[in-house]
């Protein structure tokens, strides 16, 4: 595969057949609090586990 059609297929694959690639269930405000929520509990892992003993 040319890298040209690679990017076309994949462009293809994103904006999806029929719904335009969004799914109903998937709201960007659940999505992003989510993805905080997820960053600041790897956020207080690693400072329990970088502590000066």
């Amino acid at each position: 595969m040319s890298l040209h059609s690679t990017a076309a297929n994949l462009v293809t694959l994103a904006e999806g057949s029929e719904h335009g690639g969004n799914h109903s269930s998937l709201s960007p405000y659940v999505t992003g609090v989510g993805a905080f929520i997820a960053l600041l509990l790897l956020l207080w892992i690693t400072t329990r586990f970088n502590r000066d003993r």
